[in-house]
């Protein structure tokens, strides 16, 4: 069916926001709820009430993934499907992840208000630890689904404290039975925060996603002296800390190359011994390079790894580079895509096209399913942070795209 002008109530959507955020609350008004954690349990407990208060009936698979299933009048054919994910970075707000899984429930609210029987099943779907702030990497159970990643390398992963992920998912209850492999899905949508500034800057309701850009995570590491703070002179120092902040400056200098499409973030540095009376020796810490083309994401490292080999010659410290995860750019299924311009349009939102600068779940589902992405505006453009906010009108009008979206994938019943 084409899509309608029909609206969720946005008080209903607007409590269930408030309610979640009283689990795991931050020190700043917003969350950590880290993934697998007591915190992200109580989280899941209360998705998992209010769905099967819905008449949803709810699975969980190996990975911790959560769905739960409306029935459509033929239950044989591939479900529509949307959500996003409940866990938070240890300093995250309100609305990244949760508000596609909200507005997913919600949208299944209004049908169920207005009597909607779809043709084909709807399933709402949490993704386990889509922020990858304790077990990286991100998006670990939609790559997992997805087949990008194997259950037994995830199950093993590690976090700082060495619990493995596979130890925290049981310790939770949230090990479920069912297999987490892909399985015919006929389209999936996810509503997020834009977690930048374009649609607010520019007056916009809705972006319609039309793709993910290139992303690198690396560890890197210099490597030193340690020596004496008190007696060693400049000349005979191999300060690897020293060596960091240079090629930390020259990582500035690749993104800042490439004006409004470069992304460099160093995210975590660690010294050691970590001594106030002793040089570093060794310096460690992450690298986030991102870029909507591979071939210039490509140029970047490159650059990178050029700036590291200047870097030994002019200061005698080494470094050391390990890509740890790559992510290609991708475009997103146009069918998907129409559906939520069509939903924008139908609802009156003005709406741009956007290219999105972070990773989604759907990114991962994309590469077994069609799937698509709805924006919305957060203000100053700010995520991963307490202060993250979305207005309850914009947090309305995603989640109005998203229901029009799924009923003109899922088909409606006469």
């Amino acid at each position: 069916m084409a899509a309608r002008n029909l609206r969720i109530d946005p008080q209903r959507l607007w409590d269930m926001h408030m309610a979640m955020a009283e689990i795991g609350p931050g020190i700043a008004g917003g969350n950590n709820r880290q993934t697998v954690t007591a915190e992200d349990r109580a989280g899941r407990d209360l998705f998992k009430t209010w769905c099967e208060a819905a008449g949803l009936t709810v699975t969980v698979d190996r990975m911790g993934n959560m769905f739960a299933r409306r029935s459509g009048r033929d239950d044989s054919l591939a479900p529509v499907m949307a959500g996003s994910h409940l866990d938070t970075q240890p300093t995250g707000g309100r609305f990244d992840g949760i508000t596609g899984v909200l507005s997913a429930l919600e949208a299944v609210h209004t049908m169920n208000d207005l009597g909607i029987q779809t043709e084909r099943p709807i399933e709402i779907v949490n993704w386990t630890n889509e922020e990858g702030a304790r077990f990286g990497p991100p998006m670990m159970g939609s790559a997992v689904f997805a087949g990008l990643i194997d259950e037994a390398k995830a199950y093993a992963t590690e976090d700082s404290d060495g619990v493995t992920f596979g130890e925290a998912l049981s310790a939770i209850d949230y090990q479920g039975e069912a297999p987490a492999v892909a399985r015919p899905i006929h389209a999936m949508f996810e509503v997020h925060i834009e977690q930048g500034p374009f649609l607010e800057a520019e007056g916009k309701a809705i972006g319609v996603v039309t793709g993910v850009q290139a992303m690198r995570w690396y560890k890197a590491r210099t490597l030193g002296e340690a020596r004496h703070a008190g007696t060693t002179p400049p000349a005979a120092r191999k300060d690897a800390l020293t060596a960091a902040a240079r090629l930390l400056l020259a990582l500035d200098a690749i993104m800042q190359k490439r004006g409004m499409d470069g992304r460099v973030t160093v995210g975590m540095l660690q010294a050691y011994p970590g001594s106030p009376n002793v040089c570093p020796d060794r310096v460690e810490f992450t690298v986030d390079m991102r870029n909507p083309e591979t071939d210039e994401l490509n140029a970047m490292d490159r650059e990178f790894r050029k700036a590291a080999e200047d870097l030994y010659s002019e200061t005698g410290c080494g470094v050391e580079i390990e890509e740890s995860w790559f992510s290609p750019p991708i475009a997103f299924d146009a069918d998907c895509v129409a559906a939520v311009r069509r939903g924008a349009e139908a609802n009156g939102h003005a709406w741009r096209e956007i290219m999105s600068g972070a990773g989604h779940d759907a990114v991962n589902v994309n590469k077994v399913a069609p799937a698509a992405m709805i924006f919305i505006p957060c203000a100053d453009g700010i995520s991963h942070n307490e202060a993250e906010y979305a207005s309850p009108e914009a947090v309305a009008a995603g989640a109005d795209v998203l229901l029009a979206a799924m009923l003109e994938a899922a088909g409606t019943v006469d």
